[in-house]
């Protein structure tokens, strides 16, 4: 049961930064561009690392066990690579204008409010909507991937949560930025940002009603490879390319060095 609470608890909170990224944008007057592109590089790194080096493996061990050597070996990468097609196909549904991962910057807020006031025609509550809908339904899968991966493994889970966390910060930007440009209000676009966070822990809750109960080596193993392509490819395809973006002095790959660094020593610490 703790461990249930534990994991509840982490996703939630992992959700919550996207309102914690609206904040920032409302009362920062200026994008730090140099720890935005760290602490995406940060973020990645720890997706990274643990995805390669912990998950996957042990998604295989499961499922050699349960399986053989060879199907288990076989069941794991295609559940790898099963996860990195999931999420490719959610990015491919979403238009490009209301896709969250597209990272804006504190400088977009100000933009959109000089815009709001020069034109009253401006009411586009619909991309806001859509683009809150967006984070939702990108946010569902990242909310499993914490839950479970904190119910096997709370170390796991506890550094799979501050990288989502920190992921999320500017994708609360990127949706506060459309809702405010709509309407005008700082307070709603807030409020729907903060809402929207609130899919990840609606996809633990999902993992605890339906998964949970048949959770054996077999579907264990299948959702942990899962896991791990989601993680990789949510580095890969956003994260990295975001932070190399507001990189001005290799501080991408110095916050992915680190956080690989940090993941890698706090595997050895808690294991």
């Amino acid at each position: 049961m703790n461990d249930i609470v534990l994991a509840f608890g982490l996703t939630l909170l992992a959700g919550l930064a996207t309102g914690l990224g609206a904040l920032i944008a409302f009362f920062t007057e200026r994008t730090n561009k140099k720890f935005l592109s760290a602490a995406l590089g940060f973020s990645a790194g720890v997706m990274i690392y643990v995805s390669l080096i912990e998950i996957f493996f042990k998604a295989k061990d499961a499922l050699t066990v349960a399986l053989g050597d060879t199907k288990g070996y076989w069941m794991t990468v295609i559940g790898f690579f099963g996860g990195m097609l999931f999420i490719a196909l959610i990015d491919n549904f979403i238009p490009t204008k209301t896709n969250p991962h597209e990272v804006k910057t504190v400088e977009d807020v100000h933009r959109a409010e000089q815009t709001h006031k020069e034109s009253e025609e401006a009411k586009l509550m619909k991309v806001g909507i859509f683009t809150a809908l967006a984070i939702g339904i990108h946010n569902f899968p990242e909310g499993i991937a914490t839950f479970m991966s904190a119910i096997h493994d709370p170390s796991v889970g506890i550094a799979i949560a501050i990288a989502i966390a920190i992921h999320n910060i500017p994708e609360g930007i990127a949706v506060a930025i459309p809702i405010f440009y709509a309407t005008g209000k700082r307070k709603k676009a807030f409020k729907l940002s903060f809402f929207s966070g609130l899919a990840e822990p609606v996809g633990a809750l999902v993992a605890y009603l339906i998964l949970l109960p048949f959770l054996n080596d077999v579907m264990f193993g299948a959702i942990f490879s899962a896991v791990a392509g989601i993680m990789v490819f949510i580095s890969l395809d956003e994260l990295l390319p975001a932070a190399k973006k507001y990189d001005e002095t290799h501080s991408s790959i110095y916050g992915l060095i680190a956080g690989m660094a940090v993941m890698a020593v706090s595997l050895i610490l808690l294991a």
